[in-house]
């Protein structure tokens, strides 16, 4: 049986994500003083190069208060974007990203990572020792665990009353509702893997054209309305748009929350699924290093942490902020899986050179 703990223990991990829409490219206010510490010729700014709906805007306000600097967000919908725009000069753009666990070997193999300075991150001493124990960045070289969640379906329940919490909802050829599939390689395909009884990572040729079959047959429903990234899909059903559609935990728990549970439900299907691990890391070139390396540390804060966590409806890697979760959260399976569900997830992980046999799969994919 998968534990949580274990895998970490065991494996490399994935990706995904949280809430309250940030507007690409905003600045958000503060003043101008320069800090000392401030990378050599650098302005005290924040290149922050983050997913959206990710991080509580007062979380910002109050690091630029306690910095006295102003942080610059732009947002991304998936680690394949995130990672395109470095390798097209982000590099020397941005001082922190958020990549997901699975990316990251790739990333620090490419270059496009620098290695944390652990001296100026003393907080990391809060990251439970699972998380500061994951083999696609040991011991936390080159990144700092940020939230962590699951993959399942949000469903709109005045469309799609007669939910079930399976895969079926999605794939059975009777399905009649609208339902929107998700724009993320390894996320996606893996669902489909747990659907049909076999690893999210496994590299059996027949195991992943089964995977090809099911998803063309779906594309082929009058119902698909396409793939959405990140919360794209989401924001469709809780709009009434679609009927259903994949989606990360804590943006559909959010979800549920601003519609009080009356039209908005959310389930990690009974097959099972994937989980994903975001992280924190600076880029190679990263114009503001030094300021980058206190952003990192300031959210690994205790209250700093169990704030990002209460606001976006993700769960916290980082122990000393779990007396302040809300106990509310703590007890929804939702955003904190009961042993029964962790039994059934798996994570994603990076497959080295395999890895193109998933990105061959998913041209195929996409293009018919």
């Amino acid at each position: 049986m998968f534990t949580f703990g274990k895998f970490f223990q065991n494996t490399k991990l994935t990706r995904a994500l949280a809430l309250a829409p940030l507007a690409a490219g905003l600045i958000l206010g503060g003043c101008q003083k320069k800090d000392a510490s401030a990378s050599a010729g650098a302005s005290n700014e924040l290149h922050l190069y983050i997913w959206s709906e990710y991080i509580d805007p007062q979380i910002i306000k109050d690091f630029e208060a306690k910095e006295h600097c102003k942080v610059v967000v732009d947002l991304y919908e998936s680690n394949e974007q995130m990672m395109a725009k470095l390798q097209a000069g982000g590099l020397s753009q941005y001082d922190v990203v958020v990549p997901s666990g699975f990316v990251l070997p790739s990333m620090i193999q490419l270059g496009l990572l620098q290695k944390l300075d652990h001296a100026q991150i003393p907080n990391l001493k809060n990251l439970k020792p699972m998380f500061q124990k994951e083999l696609f960045d040991s011991a936390n070289v080159y990144s700092a665990t940020y939230q962590w969640g699951t993959v399942g379906l949000v469903y709109n329940k005045k469309l799609y009353p007669d939910f079930k919490p399976s895969w079926d909802a999605v794939f059975k050829a009777s399905n009649k509702v609208s339902f929107i599939m998700f724009d993320s390689e390894r996320e996606m395909i893996g669902s489909v893997l747990k659907y049909l009884g076999k690893s999210a990572n496994t590299l059996n040729k027949a195991d992943l054209e089964a995977v090809s079959k099911i998803i063309l047959a779906a594309k082929k429903s009058p119902n698909f309305l396409g793939f959405e990234a990140n919360v794209g899909g989401k924001n469709k059903v809780v709009a009434g748009s679609a009927a259903i559609a994949f989606a990360y935990n804590g943006d559909a728990v959010k979800a549920m929350a601003d519609t009080s549970g009356k039209d908005i439900g959310f389930a990690v299907p009974s097959e099972g699924g994937v989980m994903f691990v975001d992280n924190l890391a600076i880029p190679a070139k990263a114009p503001n290093a030094a300021l980058a390396h206190k952003f990192i540390n300031y959210i690994l804060d205790p209250q700093v942490g169990a704030r990002l966590s209460n606001f976006n409806q993700y769960a916290t890697p980082n122990e000393a902020s779990m007396p302040f979760i809300k106990k509310e959260d703590l007890a929804n399976s939702a955003i904190y899986p009961d042993s029964s569900l962790m039994s059934k997830l798996e994570p994603v992980v990076d497959q080295g050179k395999n890895n193109r046999m998933y990105e061959e799969l998913w041209k195929i994919i996409k293009s018919r």
